[in-house]
């Protein structure tokens, strides 16, 4: 009977502490979402990218990829993919010189096939966050 109670106790203990992993990942998602989500355009087919210069992981199925300081596009991928918060870089096929929905996502070797493109206003953001700055700077003065 001990034996039961420890296995028991031991597989609750385990499903908490996943349970309480997921959801922390998903907040911090969330938050990084909301950061783009006033500046996301409607979705597109594709995009010209000739390199990237940075990208951010969003979540498990999306990430923000700069194709220059001003260009950035929010990509969803069919998912989960498991290893795109943790991963150190990301590799993006492509047709040619276009990104396109038919392309994919590489992460750790594995590929997660792009399902939505959606460009960022880069600049109204910039303008955005430069508005705030100046007014906290004028708060704290």
């Amino acid at each position: 009977m001990k034996t039961l109670t420890a296995i028991i106790l031991a597989g609750f203990l385990a499903s908490a502490c996943a349970t309480t992993g997921g959801g922390l990942e998903r907040s911090t998602g969330d938050k990084a979402l909301a950061r783009y989500e006033p500046y996301l355009e409607e979705p597109v087919d594709s995009f010209t990218m000739f390199r990237h210069d940075s990208w951010e992981p969003l979540n498990r199925n999306q990430l923000v990829l700069y194709t220059t300081i001003n260009d950035a596009y929010l990509l969803t991928v069919m998912g989960p993919c498991y290893e795109l918060p943790f991963a150190q870089t990301v590799g993006v096929t492509t047709t040619g010189s276009s990104v396109t929905r038919f392309d994919s996502v590489i992460v750790r070797g594995n590929r997660c096939p792009i399902t939505e493109i959606q460009p960022i206003d880069v600049h109204r953001m910039k303008a955005d966050w430069r508005l705030r700055e100046a007014e906290e700077e004028r708060t704290i003065s």
